[in-house]
């Protein structure tokens, strides 16, 4: 089978590997129809993190079950499923209190592999969430939109949750990549009246007005947190989304927060930043994994096939597996917010 490879920061390869197998009881094997790259892979094929050179990669991805281990009762041969780069076990503390992305029961895959012909899952009887039908009976558009259940869409909700947002808020969100855009849609979903998006590409910003945001902040550093308390009448959100991970994102969602706000976190963060801000002004700050499977099943896949959300908007290039590397270069280069990998025909 064919999967990509991380080769050196700047270089990927498509390399033929023996297909995977069972090993454990509560495995499944899944045919990958599509996949894609996450922002969150820039950071190691930038250099910015490390990574083993030779490893695979990706985690997000949507396919057909192939294989089932015997303990595997929910998910059978054939069914067409969603694979989140979470693999709660379903039964833990954390998955109990929904948060499987912090699952107490960690696997050994979870981070690597989706970007390829077929996929290895762990504790597939829980994590894996099935979607009705076949992928013949939903449009290209569709199928996109699945996609993003996987990470992108769930990690914005997720950035939402975090900041309680709630009916009638004014949200801010910092980040206008696939994250921060799908944030702007968990805000609408949780009620937020207002939503300000932080966005200096035309694009993005775009996007984001259809998505729901009632308001675009194109300036940069002071004068972006300057506009921000102009258009809250010097108050500041009551919620933020830091959907970026740099230590002047999280510094800036605490100069536009009111006090007594809370910033929710999802942007992997590189360097830890001083909390003496968000001190100073009661601003609590939470977050981290994304509950991809908890917010599918109970939310987000309803969502997305009563057709009320099509986050798979992001989407804006397509490769097939044997130009991952354009693919990654694409969004190095920003000239897509998200970059689509169709590895299989339905």
């Amino acid at each position: 089978m064919k999967a990509a490879i991380f080769v050196k920061p700047g270089k990927m390869e498509i390399k033929e590997m023996s297909k995977p197998k069972i090993q454990k009881s509560t495995d499944a094997i899944i045919r990958i129809l599509r996949a894609c790259v996450c922002g969150s892979d820039l950071w190691w094929y930038r250099g910015i993190s490390k990574r083993e050179s030779g490893s695979t990669v990706g985690h997000e991805a949507i396919g057909i079950v192939e294989e089932v281990g015997k303990d595997v009762v929910a998910i059978h041969p054939g069914d067409f499923v969603i694979a989140p780069f979470t693999h709660g076990c379903g039964q833990c503390a954390a998955c109990r209190a929904g948060f499987d992305g912090s699952c107490l029961n960690p696997t050994e895959s979870a981070n690597g592999g989706y970007q390829g012909e077929y996929l290895r899952f762990e504790q597939a009887n829980w994590a894996l969430i099935k979607i009705p039908g076949k992928p013949q009976d939903y449009s290209d558009a569709q199928l996109n939109n699945f996609l993003t259940l996987a990470d992108v869409m769930a990690t914005g909700y997720h950035a939402a949750t975090s900041a309680e947002v709630k009916s009638g808020d004014t949200t801010v969100v910092i980040g206008d990549g696939a994250v921060g855009l799908c944030g702007v849609i968990g805000a609408r979903l949780r009620g937020a009246s207002r939503i300000i998006l932080m966005s200096h590409h035309e694009d993005r910003a775009k996007l984001g007005l259809e998505f729901g945001a009632t308001d675009i902040v194109s300036e940069r550093g002071t004068d972006a947190i300057k506009r921000i308390m102009e258009l809250t009448n010097d108050n500041g959100a009551d919620s933020v989304l830091e959907c970026v991970g740099a230590t002047s994102a999280i510094k800036q969602a605490g100069q536009v927060a009111r006090p007594g706000a809370v910033v929710g976190r999802v942007g992997v963060p590189q360097i830890e930043p001083s909390s003496n801000t968000l001190f100073w002004k009661n601003i609590g700050l939470r977050g981290g994994v994304a509950s991809v499977t908890t917010y599918d099943k109970n939310l987000l896949l309803d969502e997305v096939l009563k057709e009320n959300i099509n986050p798979g908007k992001i989407f804006t290039k397509r490769f097939d597996l044997d130009h991952i590397q354009d693919a990654y270069e694409a969004m190095d280069k920003r000239e897509a917010i998200k970059s689509l990998i169709i590895v299989a025909d339905k």
